[in-house]
């Protein structure tokens, strides 16, 4: 017998002593009601309703909505109440912003005791039964607040050993206009998601559950709402892996550069950056740091005309996706105006393959030097030194010749180019491979976003990214849309870039570096939107290979 249970004392009640209780925390007994429907349902992919609400439905994947999951509403304040005590800690990287708490597999208190409980005893083994699945009675378990401009965007789910995903709502009186709705993806032959076909408003007291697979893509909408807070309780049940298909590989087509007169660059870029002793010191804080940003690249007129051109309603924006990996508007280059088409152009040419050698050093032009030719020479010479010193000497002339020709000056300057007829990369004997790139013109808005993924082709090579902005005057890092870079498995941050008007930055990274644009958030729509005429802005992305 416990000392230190309360007991009522006989007689006529004076003195009495309140007996001490505690919430008891049962499931909805329809899950025990329904359970042979609900099995036969989900072995089978139909779709089956309860009149007390519960449903398993099928599209665009197999799931189940259980309201009033929990029986006692007096044991569901005690639980909000104790998890809103909890430490929550911020959440942030290229796919999700929102608060979590600690793990509650082992946390203390009667309330979060009790919900764990139900959790891995009774509903585990009614899941089992339900899935055909021998759940392991280790779960995955903790608290998420989603409130103003937090978001989870498009994933599987899919790690090792996890089978069934789930997640209980402790929310407040919510409306699918607030955002943080559960959104279902369906998915194409490649198993990448296509679109929303289904979203889920959270609801107080109600459990959705699924099973984890290749197609079971799927977000958290943004909270557009401010002042209300998404509560939610999630996890992972694990169970015996499953057979997972290939990864999907997307191609990314590549071009090696377009013969272009030197003139393009003279006609579009700021003077100052033609000079060659700007283009010395541009090159030496690049090799010190690997990136950096050239303010005003364009000439003011130039850059106001393209800003114009961009906005042509004439032009063909197609979405860019699956959302499990980007979501940005793409132009579609045969509906350019002539301007931007010009603009392109520029970025495809031979003269700036040459001129970003000139910035960066990286041999991305037969014509430039790099560090591997450097050292050959010097072999070559320490080779040839004892045996024919007019030879070396030979080779000393032809390499001031070739100096001459990336170094040469005119009437305007200085210039990257002055150069006589030359053979195309193509053409290079000595050159296995030609410097190649990639490009495109992107519109950025709120929803859009790119993200870290395992399969992107992009970082199986060492590459010099080249970002310019337009239409982004007043931008705002707080809004999203930023280009941040991080090293393979870490958290932090090397880099990051705001968007800022006419600034051309320039970026190389190596096989461990990854890159991604940080979701745009509601916050671009409140307050960009009031000092400029659209809540857009673009940018033109190129990437360059050696």
């Amino acid at each position: 017998m416990s000392s230190k249970r309360l007991r009522t004392e006989s007689g006529n009640g004076r003195g009495r002593k309140r007996q001490l209780t505690r919430e008891i925390a049962e499931l909805n007994p329809v899950l025990l009601e329904a359970k042979e429907r609900v099995s036969e349902a989900w072995s089978r992919g139909l779709e089956y309703s309860h009149e007390l609400g519960l449903q398993v439905s099928t599209q665009p994947f197999t799931h189940c909505v259980i309201p009033d999951f929990i029986q006692s509403q007096s044991f569901l304040t005690g639980l909000q109440n104790d998890l809103l005590q909890l430490n929550f800690h911020e959440k942030s990287n290229d796919l999700y912003k929102f608060k979590q708490s600690d793990d509650l597999r082992r946390r203390k208190g009667y309330h979060i005791s009790a919900l764990r409980k139900i959790l891995y005893e009774d509903f585990r083994l009614w899941l089992s039964d339900i899935a055909g699945v021998k759940l392991e009675s280790t779960v995955d378990i903790s608290c998420a607040k989603y409130e103003y401009t937090d978001v989870l965007l498009c994933h599987d789910d899919e790690l090792e050993g996890r089978r069934i995903a789930f997640i209980l709502y402790l929310v407040p009186e919510w409306q699918g206009s607030d955002g943080g709705t559960l959104d279902l993806y369906d998915a194409d032959d490649h198993y990448q998601p296509r679109e929303i076909v289904k979203s889920l408003t959270p609801t107080w007291n109600t459990l959705v559950f699924f099973e984890v697979s290749p197609v079971s893509h799927h977000q958290v909408s943004e909270v557009v709402v401010e002042g209300k807070c998404r509560l939610s309780i999630s996890g992972w049940f694990y169970g015996p892996m499953l057979e997972r298909p290939p990864r999907y590989i997307e191609c990314l087509s590549q071009v090696p550069h377009i013969a272009c007169d030197e003139e393009i660059l003279y006609e579009w870029i700021n003077p100052i950056y033609m000079d060659m002793s700007a283009q010395a010191n541009i090159q030496e804080q690049f090799e010190e740091k690997s990136e950096i940003l050239l303010k005003n690249f364009f000439k003011k007129e130039k850059f106001q005309m393209v800003c114009e051109a961009i906005s042509n309603p004439k032009i063909k924006w197609k979405r860019r996706g699956p959302a499990n990996k980007r979501c940005y508007d793409q132009a579609e280059e045969d509906g350019f105006p002539d301007i931007l088409a010009k603009c392109m152009k520029l970025f495809y040419s031979e003269a700036m393959f040459l001129l970003l050698s000139n910035f960066t050093g990286l041999k991305l032009h037969f014509l430039a030097a790099s560090d591997d030719d450097e050292k050959d020479e010097q072999e070559d010479d320490l080779e040839m030194s004892d045996e024919n010193e007019q030879a070396c000497s030979s080779t000393e002339k032809d390499e001031k010749s070739d100096s001459t020709l990336l170094n040469g000056n005119d009437s305007r300057g200085g210039s990257v180019l002055e150069t006589t007829e030359k053979p195309m990369p193509t053409d290079s004997p000595q050159k296995p491979g030609v410097p190649v790139c990639r490009g495109e013109l992107r519109r950025w808005k709120n929803g859009y976003y790119t993200l870290i993924h395992d399969t992107n082709v992009e970082n199986t090579e060492f590459a010099l990214d080249l970002l310019l902005n337009c239409g982004c005057e007043g931008w705002d890092e707080e809004f999203g849309g930023v280009t941040s870079y991080i090293a393979k498995g870490e958290d932090e941050e090397l880099l990051t870039l705001c968007p800022e008007d006419n600034a051309l930055a320039l970026i190389y990274r190596d096989k461990e570096t990854l890159k991604f644009v940080k979701h745009i958030n509601q916050k671009s729509i409140n307050q960009f939107n009031k000092n400029n005429e659209g809540c857009s802005f673009w940018d033109i992305s190129f990437v360059y290979y050696e």
